[in-house]
């Protein structure tokens, strides 16, 4: 079915509660393993139904924050997520204490059980009140972004449509490019810096209530962190310093060297060569002409999945007034649908969010089948493997995209995924240190991002820039705001995606075996179990993160 005939009624709160009780005291009450069974598919049919419905009008909202029947759904459900909890936290207890539990694991495994318990540790029925008012906040933030209006170049733009300017040859237009973007945030500031500190302290008290002196710990249950902690995290960043970094400064100085300067300005960081960056050639309907050709090539998994894709027209991808910033991959159980939302501005990330979103969306397509649904959630950083692997797996086709100038992505692809591990890790030492210190002012935050950026991406000059000289840059980093803890997900899945890569290098098919293995296990095993079973090197060796750097260093220098 194609979205736009996707049905949408909106889930009454007292109707969905009132299934939800009867399902669990059945669940309780069953007398045999089989009659457990058949009331948790039930109960697993209205958790599909219920997210269909909240994923679709969710899409619809993004799509047009402007929509005023979507942006009421919106608030709708931050008021009644929260108060659901309280019931599907009861019906996680009742599974976690079922009599026929063993017949349970058996069935299903024993990681579901064990992120349940995950999950019974971030809800208390007191935090209902702090969760609607993070929900709102999020929601404030994400409709503020969307509602930017920049006059520049004798138009009226969006975040997203001004982002290409900032790959001009010419530098001037980079820097006016920079600047209105940077006096837009600045206009906003005071905005920004009041959301934040609101969401700083609901999510400090939800963790107090909760039992815990920070945020940190709950942020990282919230992530399903089931196989790590803050420790081993604490070590991938020293690998990231220790090996990543001086990598990424040197590609950085290399660029410079192209473009004709002795160093960069906070200006300067997207313009890989004087002649202009990689773009892709055609228009967004050439554009997926040849992703079509693509996944047929790929795959016959592939294959199948984007013609379902297409044909039920499952992607929205051109920028507009209204529209939110950014991109993502979302699914719809009833209609078995991943849905991919981007925002097209004619540059090389057209390419990047295509292949990416893309990753995510045929790992949810071949997972669709999977029972009970709740085996389909995998964790972040798994998640984040699919779509950046994903990327690389599709080089041997981006001559379709890019044409004369695919040396030229493949030299900016590799090289930006190197140097975005360090700006990732950087988010997450950021976070870390405002949820330790919940009681920073704006000042001391922006003070602490600079202080970062200076060890993590020590060749990129502020030219004290509004906004970027100040040290508020992390305020457009909307997952800070969104989705505390997650950043790290998409550096630790880096380094996996760059492992794959190296492996494709030597046996591309053998490479995309392991690769289809791993997507194929859904959220039955933990991200370490996944990497071992792929023999990719755990991240939290910094030796581990020096043989993927080494390995790319080693590509770009045969060039």
């Amino acid at each position: 079915m194609k979205f736009s005939q996707m049905s949408y009624t909106r889930p009454e709160y007292e109707a969905t509660q009132a299934k939800l009780e009867d399902l669990l005291q059945r669940f309780k009450q069953a007398k045999s393993a089989d009659e457990a069974f058949a009331v948790y598919k039930e109960y697993d049919a209205a958790d599909r139904e219920f997210m269909s419905l909240f994923s679709i009008s969710n899409i619809r909202h993004t799509l047009d924050a402007n929509d005023a029947f979507y942006d009421a759904e919106k608030a709708y459900f931050n008021e009644m997520l929260p108060k659901l909890q309280p019931m599907t936290q009861a019906f996680t207890q009742a599974l976690l204490d079922s009599p026929f539990r063993a017949e349970l694991e058996k069935a299903w495994g024993t990681l579901l059980f064990d992120n349940a318990e995950i999950a019974l540790k971030t809800f208390k029925p007191e935090i209902v009140p702090d969760l609607q008012e993070e929900n709102k906040l999020r929601s404030e933030y994400d409709k503020l972004i969307a509602s930017a209006q920049i006059e520049f170049d004798g138009k009226v733009l969006t975040l997203a449509q001004i982002r290409p300017y900032s790959e001009s040859p010419d530098r001037e237009v980079r820097k006016a490019a920079i600047m209105a973007t940077g006096n837009w945030y600045m206009a906003n500031t005071e905005k920004l810096d009041s959301i934040f500190d609101e969401l700083v302290k609901i999510r400090t008290r939800i963790a107090k209530k909760l039992g815990h002196e920070s945020f940190t710990q709950v942020g990282y249950y919230r992530m399903q962190r089931n196989c790590y902690g803050t420790e081993q995290v604490a070590k991938f960043r020293e690998g990231v310093i220790q090996y990543i970094v001086p990598v990424a400064q040197r590609l950085k100085k290399e660029q410079a060297r192209r473009i004709g300067l002795s160093d960069l300005k906070i200006y300067d960081d997207d313009i890989e060569y004087l002649e202009g960056n990689a773009k892709p050639v055609g228009t967004p309907q050439d554009i997926f002409a040849h992703g079509k050709k693509m996944y047929h090539e790929l795959s016959g998994e592939t294959a199948e999945f984007i013609d379902f894709m297409l044909e039920n027209e499952l992607f929205d991808v051109l920028t507009r007034p209204g529209k939110r910033a950014g991109g993502y991959c979302s699914y719809i159980p009833r209609h078995k649908a991943p849905f991919i939302f981007a925002n097209f501005n004619g540059t090389s990330a057209d390419i990047d969010v295509l292949t990416h979103e893309a990753g995510h969306a045929f790992a949810v397509y071949l997972a669709k089948d999977i029972y009970p649904s709740i085996l389909m959630r995998y964790s972040m950083e798994t998640a984040e493997i699919h779509s950046m692997a994903m990327e690389f797996f599709t080089w041997p086709w981006m001559e379709g995209f890019f044409g004369d100038a695919t040396k030229k992505y493949y030299q900016s692809h590799l090289g930006s995924a190197l140097t975005f591990i360090p700006y990732g890790t950087m988010v997450d030492e950021f976070q870390h240190h405002i949820y330790d210190k919940p009681g920073m002012t704006p000042a001391a935050r922006n003070a602490l991002w600079l202080e970062l950026e200076a060890r993590y991406r020590p060749w990129l000059d502020m030219d004290d820039m509004p906004f970027y000289g100040e040290g508020r840059r992390w305020q457009a980093q909307g997952h800070i705001y969104r989705m505390p803890f997650y950043y790290i997900d998409y550096c630790l899945a880096q380094i996996m995606a760059l492992s794959f890569w190296a492996q494709a290098q030597k046996d591309r098919e053998a490479a995309w075996a392991k690769y289809r293995r791993l997507v194929g296990f859904a959220g039955t095993k933990t991200f370490l179990e996944l990497l071992a079973d792929a023999g990719l090197p755990s991240p939290f060796v910094p030796d581990n993160v020096k043989t993927v750097a080494d390995a790319a260093v080693a590509w770009l220098d045969a060039q």
